[in-house]
């Protein structure tokens, strides 16, 4: 079997949230753990939009997005608001434990969730990039975006550490 192969991507479901929270914790600094009812809340709003992937031993990435408008930054802790006349996928968090690093995960949970906007109609994808993935993405097709509005750019700011606001083509 593949490395590939080894995991399985669904949809996220609420009993999977005690393990995405898991997942959160060893990934990102502490300042940047969102807590279970707002993974809940957003799990409501967009439950059509967040993957797990798991293996043998249980869930081992996640990504949660949902439909936005360009230049539209969710703050750090913020609840998801699906935009009526989305234009864009708006990735708010991928994560994938230390255990899969290397697997190919993230990539997969990524151009699944493109695959997904492509097909909701969707022509845009945008995140902000925290930490040190800015590589990731750019190897993803992201790139750095400056056109944000005030509130947009006071949202970015609540991100500790360098956060860019990143768009692509969902093409």
């Amino acid at each position: 079997m593949t490395e590939a192969a080894r995991y399985r991507l669904r949809p996220m479901r609420v009993p999977d949230l005690p393990a995405v929270l898991a997942v959160q914790r060893q990934c990102y600094v502490a300042e940047m753990n969102e807590d279970g009812p707002t993974w809940h809340g957003r799990l409501a709003a967009a439950p059509d939009f967040a993957w797990v992937a798991e293996d043998g031993d249980g869930l081992c990435a996640y990504l949660a997005t949902y439909p936005s408008r360009l230049g539209k930054v969710t703050p750090l802790g913020g609840a998801f608001v699906v935009a009526e006349a989305a234009d864009c996928l708006y990735f708010h968090d991928l994560a994938v434990a230390p255990a899969a690093a290397g697997s190919g995960l993230g990539a997969r949970l990524v151009e699944h969730a493109l695959a997904a906007a492509r097909a909701g109609g969707l022509a845009h994808a945008a995140l902000v990039c925290v930490q040190d993935a800015l590589g990731f993405w750019q190897r993803r097709g992201f790139s750095t975006s400056q056109r944000l509005s005030p509130a947009s750019a006071a949202a970015l700011a609540s991100y500790p550490g360098p956060a860019r606001y990143m768009l692509r083509s969902t093409a």
